[in-house]
Protein backbone atom coordinates (compact mmCIF):
# COMPACT_ATOMS: atom_id res chain seq x y z
CA UNK A 1 0.00 0.00 0.00
CA UNK A 2 1.40 3.38 -0.97
CA UNK A 3 0.75 6.78 0.62
CA UNK A 4 -0.51 9.30 -1.93
CA UNK A 5 -0.45 13.04 -1.12
CA UNK A 6 -3.46 14.96 -2.43
CA UNK A 7 -3.27 18.31 -4.17
CA UNK A 8 -6.72 19.87 -4.43
CA UNK A 9 -6.97 22.85 -6.77
CA UNK A 10 -9.45 25.70 -6.53
CA UNK A 11 -9.00 28.90 -8.53
CA UNK A 12 -5.42 27.85 -9.33
CA UNK A 13 -4.39 27.46 -5.70
CA UNK A 14 -3.71 24.44 -3.48
CA UNK A 15 -6.55 24.19 -0.94
CA UNK A 16 -8.35 21.76 1.33
CA UNK A 17 -12.09 21.67 1.91
CA UNK A 18 -14.24 20.32 4.74
CA UNK A 19 -16.51 17.50 3.53
CA UNK A 20 -16.18 18.88 0.00
CA UNK A 21 -17.90 22.20 0.74
CA UNK A 22 -16.47 24.76 -1.68
CA UNK A 23 -17.16 27.64 0.70
CA UNK A 24 -15.14 26.00 3.49
CA UNK A 25 -11.66 26.20 2.08
CA UNK A 26 -8.22 26.60 3.57
CA UNK A 27 -5.60 27.87 1.14
CA UNK A 28 -2.22 26.20 1.62
CA UNK A 29 -0.29 27.56 -1.35
CA UNK A 30 -0.77 29.78 -4.39
CA UNK A 31 1.87 27.67 -6.18
CA UNK A 32 0.68 24.06 -6.62
CA UNK A 33 3.88 23.07 -8.47
CA UNK A 34 5.92 23.95 -5.37
CA UNK A 35 3.67 21.73 -3.29
CA UNK A 36 4.06 18.88 -5.78
CA UNK A 37 7.86 19.19 -5.66
CA UNK A 38 7.76 19.18 -1.86
CA UNK A 39 5.88 15.88 -1.72
CA UNK A 40 8.16 14.35 -4.36
CA UNK A 41 11.22 15.46 -2.36
CA UNK A 42 9.74 13.88 0.78
CA UNK A 43 9.43 10.50 -0.92
CA UNK A 44 5.98 10.41 -2.54
CA UNK A 45 5.68 7.77 -5.26
CA UNK A 46 2.45 9.16 -6.70
CA UNK A 47 0.36 12.36 -6.47
CA UNK A 48 -3.43 12.68 -6.53
CA UNK A 49 -4.51 15.99 -8.11
CA UNK A 50 -8.13 17.16 -8.18
CA UNK A 51 -9.64 20.09 -10.07
CA UNK A 52 -12.34 21.10 -7.59
CA UNK A 53 -13.83 23.82 -9.80
CA UNK A 54 -13.88 21.36 -12.68
CA UNK A 55 -15.68 18.73 -10.60
CA UNK A 56 -18.53 21.16 -9.92
CA UNK A 57 -18.65 22.80 -13.35
CA UNK A 58 -18.17 19.67 -15.43
CA UNK A 59 -15.17 20.75 -17.49
CA UNK A 60 -11.51 21.32 -16.53
CA UNK A 61 -11.00 24.70 -14.85
CA UNK A 62 -7.48 24.35 -13.41
CA UNK A 63 -5.79 22.91 -16.47
CA UNK A 64 -2.89 25.38 -16.36
CA UNK A 65 -2.08 24.60 -12.72
CA UNK A 66 -2.27 20.86 -13.43
CA UNK A 67 0.09 21.16 -16.37
CA UNK A 68 2.62 23.03 -14.22
CA UNK A 69 2.45 20.16 -11.70
CA UNK A 70 2.97 17.57 -14.44
CA UNK A 71 6.05 19.46 -15.64
CA UNK A 72 7.39 20.03 -12.11
CA UNK A 73 7.71 16.40 -10.96
CA UNK A 74 9.02 13.13 -12.35
CA UNK A 75 6.76 10.84 -10.27
CA UNK A 76 3.39 9.69 -11.65
CA UNK A 77 0.35 11.93 -11.20
CA UNK A 78 -3.30 10.90 -11.28
CA UNK A 79 -5.78 13.66 -12.17
CA UNK A 80 -9.49 14.00 -11.49
CA UNK A 81 -12.23 16.63 -11.44
CA UNK A 82 -14.40 17.64 -14.39
CA UNK A 83 -13.34 14.79 -16.65
CA UNK A 84 -16.58 13.90 -18.43
CA UNK A 85 -15.47 13.03 -21.98
CA UNK A 86 -12.99 10.66 -23.58
CA UNK A 87 -11.41 13.68 -25.27
CA UNK A 88 -10.58 15.17 -21.86
CA UNK A 89 -9.17 11.82 -20.73
CA UNK A 90 -6.96 11.71 -23.81
CA UNK A 91 -5.84 15.33 -23.38
CA UNK A 92 -4.72 14.79 -19.77
CA UNK A 93 -2.89 11.57 -20.60
CA UNK A 94 -1.19 13.31 -23.52
CA UNK A 95 -0.13 16.13 -21.17
CA UNK A 96 1.74 13.66 -18.97
CA UNK A 97 -0.81 12.41 -16.44
CA UNK A 98 -0.28 8.75 -15.56
CA UNK A 99 -3.97 8.10 -14.95
CA UNK A 100 -7.27 9.95 -14.81
CA UNK A 101 -10.16 9.65 -12.37
CA UNK A 102 -13.71 9.42 -13.70
CA UNK A 103 -16.57 9.94 -11.27
CA UNK A 104 -19.71 11.72 -12.43
CA UNK A 105 -19.18 10.47 -15.99
CA UNK A 106 -19.41 6.86 -14.80
CA UNK A 107 -22.81 7.53 -13.22
CA UNK A 108 -24.21 9.80 -15.93
CA UNK A 109 -22.78 8.24 -19.11
CA UNK A 110 -21.39 4.72 -18.85
CA UNK A 111 -20.33 4.79 -22.49
CA UNK A 112 -17.61 7.30 -21.55
CA UNK A 113 -15.93 4.99 -19.05
CA UNK A 114 -16.32 1.99 -21.36
CA UNK A 115 -14.64 3.80 -24.26
CA UNK A 116 -11.95 5.30 -22.02
CA UNK A 117 -11.10 1.85 -20.63
CA UNK A 118 -11.03 0.36 -24.12
CA UNK A 119 -8.70 3.06 -25.43
CA UNK A 120 -6.56 3.47 -22.31
CA UNK A 121 -6.68 0.18 -20.37
CA UNK A 122 -5.21 0.41 -16.88
CA UNK A 123 -5.04 4.20 -16.99
CA UNK A 124 -8.58 4.92 -15.77
CA UNK A 125 -9.56 5.14 -12.11
CA UNK A 126 -13.16 5.38 -10.95
CA UNK A 127 -13.95 7.76 -8.13
CA UNK A 128 -16.65 6.44 -5.81
CA UNK A 129 -17.67 9.18 -3.39
CA UNK A 130 -20.02 7.85 -0.74
CA UNK A 131 -22.60 9.88 1.14
CA UNK A 132 -24.95 7.86 3.31
CA UNK A 133 -24.23 4.76 1.22
CA UNK A 134 -25.15 6.53 -2.04
CA UNK A 135 -22.90 7.82 -4.83
CA UNK A 136 -22.30 11.59 -4.82
CA UNK A 137 -21.61 13.36 -8.12
CA UNK A 138 -20.80 16.81 -9.57
CA UNK A 139 -18.14 17.64 -7.00
CA UNK A 140 -20.34 16.17 -4.25
CA UNK A 141 -23.06 18.77 -4.90
CA UNK A 142 -25.60 16.08 -5.85
CA UNK A 143 -26.30 12.54 -4.64
CA UNK A 144 -27.46 9.94 -7.14
CA UNK A 145 -30.03 7.33 -6.11
CA UNK A 146 -27.42 4.62 -6.52
CA UNK A 147 -26.03 2.32 -3.84
CA UNK A 148 -22.21 2.41 -3.79
CA UNK A 149 -21.91 -1.39 -3.70
CA UNK A 150 -24.28 -1.91 -6.64
CA UNK A 151 -22.34 0.78 -8.47
CA UNK A 152 -18.90 -0.81 -8.08
CA UNK A 153 -20.31 -4.22 -8.92
CA UNK A 154 -21.09 -2.93 -12.40
CA UNK A 155 -17.41 -2.18 -13.02
CA UNK A 156 -16.74 -5.90 -13.47
CA UNK A 157 -15.15 -6.55 -16.84
CA UNK A 158 -13.89 -3.01 -17.41
CA UNK A 159 -10.13 -2.33 -17.59
CA UNK A 160 -10.31 0.00 -14.56
CA UNK A 161 -7.01 0.33 -12.67
CA UNK A 162 -8.62 0.93 -9.27
CA UNK A 163 -11.48 2.58 -7.41
CA UNK A 164 -10.76 5.68 -5.35
CA UNK A 165 -13.22 5.32 -2.47
CA UNK A 166 -13.99 8.43 -0.42
CA UNK A 167 -16.28 8.65 2.58
CA UNK A 168 -17.45 12.27 2.29
CA UNK A 169 -18.42 12.50 5.96
CA UNK A 170 -14.78 11.86 6.90
CA UNK A 171 -13.13 14.07 4.28
CA UNK A 172 -11.10 16.90 5.78
CA UNK A 173 -12.42 16.13 9.26
CA UNK A 174 -9.32 14.38 10.69
CA UNK A 175 -11.50 11.78 12.40
CA UNK A 176 -9.90 8.67 10.94
CA UNK A 177 -11.03 6.61 7.93
CA UNK A 178 -14.27 4.65 7.77
CA UNK A 179 -12.65 1.25 8.18
CA UNK A 180 -15.91 -0.67 8.23
CA UNK A 181 -17.08 1.00 5.01
CA UNK A 182 -13.76 0.20 3.37
CA UNK A 183 -13.89 -3.39 4.60
CA UNK A 184 -17.31 -3.83 3.02
CA UNK A 185 -16.18 -2.10 -0.17
CA UNK A 186 -13.12 -4.35 -0.46
CA UNK A 187 -15.48 -7.32 -0.41
CA UNK A 188 -17.67 -6.01 -3.24
CA UNK A 189 -15.26 -4.11 -5.46
CA UNK A 190 -13.96 -6.10 -8.46
CA UNK A 191 -10.79 -3.99 -8.77
CA UNK A 192 -8.17 -2.70 -6.29
CA UNK A 193 -9.10 0.11 -3.88
CA UNK A 194 -7.47 3.41 -2.98
CA UNK A 195 -8.80 4.75 0.32
CA UNK A 196 -9.48 8.45 0.83
CA UNK A 197 -10.95 10.57 3.61
CA UNK A 198 -10.17 11.13 7.28
CA UNK A 199 -6.63 9.71 7.46
CA UNK A 200 -4.73 11.59 10.17
CA UNK A 201 -2.06 9.35 11.73
CA UNK A 202 0.27 6.48 10.96
CA UNK A 203 -1.99 4.10 12.88
CA UNK A 204 -4.81 4.84 10.41
CA UNK A 205 -2.49 3.79 7.60
CA UNK A 206 -1.54 0.58 9.35
CA UNK A 207 -5.22 -0.25 9.88
CA UNK A 208 -5.91 0.36 6.20
CA UNK A 209 -3.04 -1.89 5.18
CA UNK A 210 -4.41 -4.58 7.51
CA UNK A 211 -7.62 -4.67 5.44
CA UNK A 212 -5.69 -6.78 2.94
CA UNK A 213 -4.04 -6.62 -0.48
CA UNK A 214 -7.16 -5.17 -2.16
CA UNK A 215 -6.29 -1.75 -0.64
CA UNK A 216 -3.32 -0.61 -2.74
CA UNK A 217 -3.14 3.05 -1.73
CA UNK A 218 -4.22 5.70 0.75
CA UNK A 219 -4.75 9.34 -0.22
CA UNK A 220 -3.73 11.77 2.50
CA UNK A 221 -4.54 15.46 2.48
CA UNK A 222 -5.30 17.70 5.40
CA UNK A 223 -3.18 15.80 7.95
CA UNK A 224 -0.10 16.43 5.78
CA UNK A 225 -0.89 20.09 5.22
CA UNK A 226 -1.62 20.73 8.91
CA UNK A 227 1.60 18.99 9.98
CA UNK A 228 -0.20 16.26 11.91
CA UNK A 229 1.31 13.57 9.72
CA UNK A 230 4.85 13.49 8.37
CA UNK A 231 5.01 12.04 4.87
CA UNK A 232 8.29 10.22 5.38
CA UNK A 233 6.99 8.66 8.60
CA UNK A 234 3.74 7.73 6.90
CA UNK A 235 5.56 5.97 4.08
CA UNK A 236 7.82 4.16 6.56
CA UNK A 237 4.78 3.00 8.54
CA UNK A 238 3.38 0.98 5.66
CA UNK A 239 6.61 -0.39 4.22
Amino acid sequence: MIVIPAIDLKDGRCVRLRQGRMQEETVYSPEPADVARRWENEGAQLLHVVDLNGAVQGTPQNRKAIETILKAVSIPVQVGGGIRTVETVSAYLSSGAERVVLGTAVVRDRAVVEEACDRFPGRVLVGVDAQGGKVAVKGWTEVADEDVHDFVGRLTGLAVYAVVYTDIARDGMLEGPNLEGLRRMSGTCPVPLIASGGIMRTEDLRQLRALGPKVIGAIVGKALYEGMLDLRAAIAAVN
